[in-house]
């Protein structure tokens, strides 16, 4: 009679894994954002991990439609140190601040922080009403003012908790509002490109749904 074949033992690999907890930048409260399986600590760095603001900050519901993405960046006896990688208000929500007879005016452009990073940022301003373009261009130069003054005097850190918490938008807000009635204005996505000392790391052209809401 033929020998039957012997069975292979069944390897687990979730006992295999590690659990690590991942933890937000110190300008974002330090706390746990995930506590998530890595086969090694070496394969961990790199990842990056999705929450919102509210569950950072516990806040106002709304701020469920702001997402955060943080990537990690080294681990220490099963603490993963984390940098903002980006952030962007979901489509939903996007879409509820667009009204018909309304105009949007937006800016897309690249700044570098005074400790070497550079980031894309996408602004966003909702206006009541129909506005011409001269209006829609003064908006635009007292956002990238203010934006560039803001990222050539913060470290990255202070920049993205700024941008995070609509600090810099109250900004703007505060002194477009005397261009034409504002409905909201928001830093509405952004994208670390580049860390001091290390190659840019995307450099992605405008995606159709980007060209979109610039229009």
């Amino acid at each position: 009679m033929p020998r039957g074949r012997g069975r292979s033992k069944v390897r687990d690999k979730w006992r295999d894994k590690a659990w690590i907890s991942v933890e937000a930048p110190k300008s974002f409260g330090s706390g746990q954002i995930a506590y998530i399986p890595v086969t090694s600590e070496q394969k961990g760095i790199g990842r990056v991990v999705q929450t919102t603001l509210f569950d950072l900050v516990k806040g106002d519901p709304q701020q469920f439609s702001v997402k955060l993405y943080f990537r990690i960046e080294s681990i220490h006896e099963g603490k993963a140190n984390t940098i903002l990688k980006g952030h962007e208000y979901s489509r939903e929500y996007l879409r509820s601040l667009i009204r018909r007879g309304s105009s949007t005016v937006s800016l897309i452009k690249d700044y570098s922080t005074v400790d070497g990073f550079k980031t894309r940022i996408y602004f966003i301003a909702f206006v009541q009403g129909r506005i011409n373009s001269s209006r829609k261009h003064a908006i635009r130069l007292i956002a990238d003012r203010i934006l560039g003054e803001k990222s050539g005097s913060l470290t990255y850190d202070e920049l993205a908790q700024e941008i995070v918490l609509d600090k810099i938008a109250s900004d703007i807000y505060n002194e477009a509002k005397r261009i034409s009635k504002l409905r909201k204005v928001g830093i509405r996505k952004t994208k670390l490109l580049k860390k001091p000392e290390a190659r840019e790391e995307s450099t992605p052209e405008t995606s159709k749904e980007e060209l979109e809401i610039t229009a």
